[in-house]
């Protein structure tokens, strides 16, 4: 599949020849499992088990749950209670739903992240990157309609904000608004499609998968070096490749299984810790709460959604440009979205020739401080909206932008590639831009086996491989 010389699937039984010619499932399966995969992938590659595991673990929590589950607004959150308190196990089934969706955003971070870091969006990847970031958005939209279903004061109030940003866009914002809620506010009849898309949804994202994963088979799988498998002849692949099945299978479900210890040990003994005690309240549109917060992976957006209001010179420069057609409550929700945009169009936005941070030493620098900004925006989402806040969020957002719009693109331009003799010499120290040196880029390592010889030593056995393990 990823064109990569390896070896295929050949029927042997006159059964398994029969079946092949008419569906080639096995050979499918066979091709899948044992595709050849870089042999120097670190931990940071174990997210996509982890991710598919969740999902798994969602769909089926999910479909039991809708077993007692009454989606009406008068009797959704008595019907939570049912499930809590009379069904069987039915307390542990939510906490693994509810925290289930916390790991999955955990994963979905660590696994986006690292591909900003090493470089998994760029060509030939780009299509992969795409479909990725298209399921993050029905996560994001399935997290949000479940995130309602339990019909708390914080579910209820939390649609009514989040769907009050649709009223903002012009012109077609409350035709869209009134669709969306099934009516002029949140009611019976928005549970009732809330509930639909949020079962709908996962089997979506099911498909996405599928897709993502043959997308990044038919390319290859990126590396922490960013070169490509040398792919002449199918002696030079073994050098830089091992099978999928075991190895990276066992260091996958090694990795799965120390994350869910942690994960269970979290759902056994403090489940409501990423909660809100207001959803233990029934909603109410008569008392609204004091401070509405979405849940923790909503946050360094919603930050963004608050940080421009109508102090904001760029949001009144807008207004001024659209003769008040864009305020600040629709640039709000334009830097939201555009947000996640940015990150989608990181493929195009990255001019730089190398793939991998790692040989990026100014690159490495700039993306850090896009790590902990997203913290910070994480943290001030949390936040209310008055005091210092706004001003970090406001700060947040701008680096956020500049990042995507402005730094990786000039990085491409100024990075230019060291002499062979630097790589052994380590890294050269960062001297920022501001102090008036131009950082450059150490060389790449030229294949994957002289990267995975360099940190395991040179293999000694005719196949290539080594005893000790992937990094």
């Amino acid at each position: 599949m990823s064109g990569i010389p390896h070896d295929h699937y050949e029927p042997k039984t006159g059964a398994e020849k029969w079946l092949d010619r008419r569906l080639p499932i096995v050979g499918l399966l066979h091709s899948t499992i044992t595709i050849p995969t870089p042999k120097n992938l670190n931990w940071m590659w174990i997210w996509g088990i982890v991710l598919t595991f969740t999902l798994a673990l969602q769909i089926a929590t999910g479909i039991v749950l809708v077993m007692h589950y009454t989606p009406s607004a008068d009797a959704a959150f008595a019907s939570v209670e049912h499930i809590m308190r009379n069904v069987n196990g039915g307390h542990m089934l939510r906490y693994l739903h509810s925290n289930g969706a916390s790991l999955f955003f955990v994963a979905v971070y660590l696994h986006i992240f690292r591909g900003l870091f090493y470089g998994s969006y760029k060509a030939p990847r780009e299509v992969t990157w795409i479909i990725g970031m298209l399921i993050y958005l029905l996560m994001m939209g399935t997290a949000f309609m479940g995130y309602v279903l339990p019909w708390g004061q914080m579910s209820f109030w939390g649609a009514t904000v989040i769907t009050g940003l649709f009223g903002a866009i012009p012109f077609i914002g409350e035709a869209i608004q009134t669709w969306l809620l099934g009516g002029p506010a949140v009611d019976n009849a928005t549970l009732n499609r809330f509930f639909s898309l949020h079962y709908l949804f996962p089997f979506v994202i099911a498909g996405l998968v599928i897709v993502h994963i043959w997308a990044f088979h038919t390319t290859g799988n990126n590396n922490p070096t960013g070169v490509e498998v040398r792919r002449t002849s199918k002696a030079e692949a073994e050098k830089d490749t091992l099978p999928f099945w075991p190895y990276f299978v066992i260091k996958d479900l090694f990795a799965l299984a120390l994350i869910l210890v942690v994960f269970f040990a979290i759902v056994g003994f403090m489940p409501n810790y990423l909660g809100h005690p207001d959803n233990y309240i029934e909603a109410n549109a008569l008392s609204t709460p004091a401070h509405i917060v979405p849940e923790w992976y909503f946050l360094p957006f919603y930050a963004i959604l608050r940080a421009f209001d109508g102090d904001v010179w760029v949001v009144q420069i807008a207004q001024f440009i659209s003769f008040g057609i864009i305020d600040a409550k629709f640039f709000g929700v334009l830097a939201m979205f555009g947000a996640i945009a940015v990150m989608a169009l990181a493929p195009w936005l990255d001019t730089s020739s190398v793939r991998s941070g790692r040989y990026r030493p100014m690159f490495k620098w700039w993306f850090y401080l896009l790590c902990v900004d997203f913290m910070v925006l994480m943290w001030v989402g949390a936040m209310p909206a008055e005091g210092i806040y706004p001003y970090i969020a406001l700060l947040g957002s701008a680096y956020w932008f500049g990042y995507f719009l402005v730094i990786l693109p000039l990085l491409g331009v100024i990075e230019k590639p060291l002499p062979q003799s630097a790589y052994w010499f380590g890294y050269f120290l960062v001297i920022l831009p501001l102090l008036g040196v131009i950082e450059k880029p150490l060389p790449q390592v030229e294949t994957i086996e002289e990267d995975f010889n360099a940190h395991y030593g040179k293999s000694d056995d005719a196949s290539g491989t080594v005893a000790t393990p992937a990094e």
